[in-house]
């Protein structure tokens, strides 16, 4: 592997472990549980993730399918 790559991955995988240890420190530390109202718009916040996903998912296929992803092609005037 280049040097290159290997700092990215290394720098990724920093980024990674760094995510995972933060979220971890949230799950142990004794607190308040969630409110009704946290729940509420976690559950709004995936919901709405899920319907951009899908409708951005149904772009992609329309476009394959009309042919809007294709090159472009030059026709001659003569």
């Amino acid at each position: 592997m280049r040097t290159g790559t290997t700092a990215l991955i290394g720098a990724l995988v920093a980024i990674l472990g760094a995510a995972g240890w933060y979220a971890y420190q949230g799950l142990i530390v004794p607190g308040e549980p969630m409110p009704r109202d946290g729940y509420i718009a976690l559950t709004i916040g995936v919901v709405l993730s899920i319907i951009v996903g899908a409708g951005l998912m149904a772009l992609l296929f329309f476009s394959s399918r009309r042919g809007y992803d294709e090159p472009p092609t030059f026709k001659d005037e003569d």
